[in-house]
């Protein structure tokens, strides 16, 4: 339950204004923002929301708030969508350095890279690069990245495989798709408002994962039960928890916030 406070530890909309493209919510700005707004023609300011009315605007307007202060460019783009209808339609496109600070949620993709050995399943443990601007030198899943605009989550997968861990095309193909968790946290960036599509890959014992693209510094493998105490989802699915907690924790996790204490 800690680190699930930990990753929802914002309430919405709080101090922030909804802003909407046309009639859709798609995100939550801070007033300091909303303010900025004000000599962009495409964006117009109501009792209690912000609405953008003209979509290819808004990427060019993240550019500029940016300037400000507002985010980031990283060079690249995430479709933006109603945030009640995360499949639906595409909306506009954002860069990923500005969805923080528009409180815009982005998709991405997280894979267990799992290994049955004689003693049980161990997991693959991937640590951050330092030189990384988000998290440098924390553990991570073998496998995660961004869904891009235009892009699936099973491609997503394939594509960040190959590009961080070396997992060939026909091996990556084999993850199955076990859940979705979401939370809203504030950040030093911003609001990220994240929804994780969560796989689980099963790899043969003599396959060794290999830094590739400078995104991972090095990769371990794990027990189980050494990695219980940082990993959640992974553990409820293989009923390592007590049951009373595994109910409760079930329940956060759908929900996307805390349940209530028993």
């Amino acid at each position: 339950m800690r680190h699930i406070r930990a990753c929802n530890n914002v309430e919405l909309p709080g101090r922030r204004v909804p802003f909407l493209i046309g009639a859709s919510r798609v995100g939550f700005v801070p007033p300091e923002l909303a303010d900025a707004f004000a000599g962009f023609a495409a964006i117009r300011r109501t009792l209690d929301a912000v609405v953008l009315d003209d979509p290819a605007a808004l990427d060019p307007i993240a550019a500029a708030v940016a300037e400000q202060g507002f985010g980031r460019r990283r060079g690249e783009l995430f479709d933006v969508r109603a945030d009640t209808d995360p499949e639906g339609k595409v909306l506009a496109r954002i860069d990923r350095g500005a969805l923080p600070a528009f409180g815009i949620p982005a998709t991405g993709v997280h894979v267990n890279g799992l290994v049955q050995r004689d003693d049980g399943a161990w997991l693959w443990v991937a640590r951050r690069a330092a030189d990384k601007a988000l998290d440098p030198s924390k553990l991570d899943h073998i496998v995660a990245g961004g869904v891009n605009a235009g892009m699936t989550p099973a491609g997503t997968l394939v594509k960040e495989a190959e590009e961080e861990a070396a997992i060939p095309e026909d091996l990556a193909a084999k993850a199955e798709l076990v859940g979705v968790i979401g939370y809203a946290m504030e950040r030093f960036e911003g609001l990220r408002r994240d929804r994780l599509i969560c796989y689980d890959l099963w790899l043969p014992e003599d396959f060794r994962p290999t830094p590739a693209d400078g995104e991972v510094e090095a990769f371990e493998l794990w027990p189980l039960d050494r990695a219980l105490a940082t990993l959640i989802d992974l553990f409820l699915r293989r009923a390592m928890l007590p049951a009373e907690e595994a109910i409760r924790l079930r329940a956060a996790l759908a929900a996307g916030g805390v349940a209530p204490a028993p």
